[in-house]
């Protein structure tokens, strides 16, 4: 069973990302991309898609708007950098909501929730397709994170470790420091082990760069980061692996 969708975004990046996203899940048929809701509508008035991802904040018409337009509606993927809008999101049935900056990990949730309730409603696809564990998410090196006036690429290998600053985090690399407004949980998405490890609420570290522990702390260059009680044995429990 082929699941057909379109992606909609006015950001470039966005829909590149979407699109690699796409690429990488057998089952899932990428038929077009748009920039802006008004085309959409019209491409959805003559053509059926099984599911739509969605961007809400687009200039002349939001992709809320778009939903309240359509007369029949597909599955919908709500994707946005602003957790706003999830009440609303789901007030109009929407089958997912992802908060942008969106891992593959979560992406692929949000597929196979939709393969899910197509199976459901009566698809008999002659083979369960690859899922998350199958599509072998550990072998991306890159992740992307949104700043307040760009999409960033950061290589994960270049990644020392993440740091909370208020409502922001901090990433630092080998190269730059990167600011980013998102969540703890997004960060977990995209940091995830056996790479990375969270040491406290407001630190994620890079395994592989840590210099040495001493007591209840990590050296990673001239940072020393703490290790709060909270992740103390699963931190250590992950260092017991590495030897």
């Amino acid at each position: 069973m082929k699941i057909n969708c379109i992606a909609v975004d006015d950001e470039p990046l966005a829909l590149e990302i979407l699109s690699d996203y796409c690429e990488k899940i057998p089952f899932l048929n990428l038929l077009r991309t748009f920039d802006n809701a008004i085309e959409t509508l019209e491409y959805l008035r003559n053509n059926s898609v099984d599911l739509l991802l969605l961007d809400i904040q687009m200039e002349e018409l939001t992709g809320i708007q778009l939903l309240n337009a359509l007369k029949v509606k597909p599955y919908v993927i709500l994707t946005t950098a602003y957790d706003s809008y999830a009440l609303q999101g789901f007030d109009l049935d929407v089958a997912d909501y992802l908060l942008k900056p969106i891992s593959f990990e979560r992406f692929v949730k949000g597929i196979d929730k939709i393969y899910e309730r197509m199976q459901k409603e009566g698809s008999s696809p002659a083979e369960t397709p690859p899922t998350i564990a199958t599509v072998e998410t550990n072998t991306r090196d890159y992740f992307f994170v949104k700043t307040e006036t760009r999409i960033e690429k950061i290589n994960t290998s270049e990644v020392l470790y993440v740091e909370g600053m208020g409502d922001y985090w901090r990433i630092v690399t080998q190269n730059k420091r990167i600011m980013t407004l998102m969540n703890a949980r997004g960060l977990e998405e995209v940091l995830q082990k056996p790479q990375f490890c969270r040491v406290h609420k407001s630190y994620f570290v890079a395994l592989d760069k840590i210099e040495f522990v001493e007591r209840r702390h990590i050296k990673i260059r001239d940072q020393r980061i703490p290790i709060s009680d909270t992740y103390h044995k699963n931190f250590f429990d992950l260092i017991e692996k590495k030897k």
